[in-house]
């Protein structure tokens, strides 16, 4: 069984924001499984999540349950739903992907890795507390590279978080829906082959 988890903030207010880019990928993730003819996702007040239950059939080999999930927690706290989840499941970290914007990427590349710290990112930090481990699979989805001050400035923001937490803006368009594209491309290559074929052939050098 896997659990696949996109981050971001519930509410329709934060819906186009760059913090909510694993929200959008794993909607469209659910879009691109040839396999699903049918279903819905179930607003869980037990798992404090959107859930989408799944058995996901390759075009070789068996078929695997797979659990998609958007936490309702709100971003900083997005390790009290996996945790839910993973414990309710019995799902193994090594299970568990997460989808998250990464402020250390430029917008359009994405870097996938297995453990390692959160890197700043409060979502990443809350998992790694929440499981006592950081030993679970991230998608980490660039989304400008801003690093310090004076690139912030550029930018017309006060602080980073600021940044995150604002709507994509229109030049970014192409570049938004293009990394969308590849990275469900890698993770459905991985649900048909393995993460590692995702690595070789969708990290960007």
């Amino acid at each position: 069984m896997k659990l696949i988890v996109g981050l971001g903030n519930p509410g329709e207010k934060h819906e186009s924001t760059r913090h909510n880019l694993g929200f959008m990928i794993i909607g469209h993730l659910l879009k691109d499984i040839e396999s699903v003819r049918s279903g819905k996702w179930e607003d869980s007040q037990k798992f404090k999540s959107e859930i989408f239950n799944l058995e996901y059939k390759p075009k070789h080999g068996e078929v695997e349950k797979v659990i998609l999930a958007k936490p309702k927690t709100h971003m900083n706290n997005s390790g009290m739903a996996i945790s839910l989840i993973s414990s309710f499941y019995k799902i193994a970290p090594s299970d568990i992907w997460i989808i998250h914007d990464e402020l250390d990427l430029p917008l359009g590349f994405m870097k996938i890795r297995f453990g390692g710290g959160a890197a700043g990112h409060h979502g990443v930090e809350s998992i790694i507390t929440s499981l006592n481990s950081d030993k679970f699979w991230r998608f980490r989805i660039g989304i400008g590279a801003v690093k310090n001050k004076d690139e912030i400035a550029r930018h017309k923001f006060k602080n980073a978080e600021d940044f995150v937490l604002d709507n994509f803006n229109t030049h970014e368009s192409r570049s938004v829906k293009h990394v969308i594209k590849r990275a469900v491309d890698a993770l459905i290559l991985s649900l048909e082959k393995d993460i590692q074929a995702s690595m070789n052939r969708f990290n960007t050098k």
